[in-house]
């Protein structure tokens, strides 16, 4: 945050993208230009992620399919971690499986209990181009996972099986953001 600015205070919220959207399910590509474009995109994706009351926000979800993603997201002990990936790679995911709660502003109210690691390492860049390396675990290891879904072109209800998925797509099919490319719950 420069001179205290809060991120996202100068960015515009962007619709949001819904189940069924095709740019949700294809793999974004690798940000090559670094610059005013990009600021204005992370800006306009943390202003987004904060209106939607969400913890991350991936590029695609605002219909941009860059590789690249926002977060304000406590872990277990309540600490709380913000920040953005450009180009991000989860580079390992271990520890123990858990299965938590699990919601995606692309399927708003649409929530199921998801196997996910207990801790997840991200590399990439800041948008200045500078490496990183982001390590959370709990909560916050969630919200790294599901990102990186996200920007290959996955969501959460890819993780689920049985009764959980069925009843998370007969969720969705019933919420009135639904479209008919909404799929069915088989």
């Amino acid at each position: 945050m420069r001179n205290g600015t809060i991120p996202g205070g100068r960015g515009l919220v962007r619709p949001m993208r819904l189940l069924g959207d095709p740019v949700l399910r294809a793999p974004c590509a690798a940000v090559e230009e670094y610059g005013p474009d990009l600021d204005t995109l992370i800006e306009d994706m943390y202003a987004t992620m904060y209106a939607a009351r969400g913890v991350g926000l991936a590029a695609n979800q605002v219909g941009v399919p860059l590789r690249v993603f926002v977060y304000d997201c406590p872990d277990d002990e309540d600490r709380r971690h913000l920040g953005h990936i450009v180009n991000p790679r989860l580079v390992e995911a271990d520890g123990v499986r858990v299965r938590g709660p699990e919601g995606c502003l692309s399927l708003p109210g649409v929530e199921a209990g998801t196997p996910r690691f207990d801790r997840a390492v991200v590399e990439g860049t800041t948008k200045d181009g500078a490496p990183v390396r982001v390590v959370g675990t709990g909560f916050f290891a969630r919200c790294l996972q599901h990102e990186s879904d996200h920007l290959d072109g996955g969501l959460f209800t890819d993780r689920l099986t049985g009764l959980r998925l069925r009843r998370a797509l007969r969720a969705a099919r019933r919420a009135p953001w639904s479209t008919p490319a909404v799929p069915a719950a088989s």
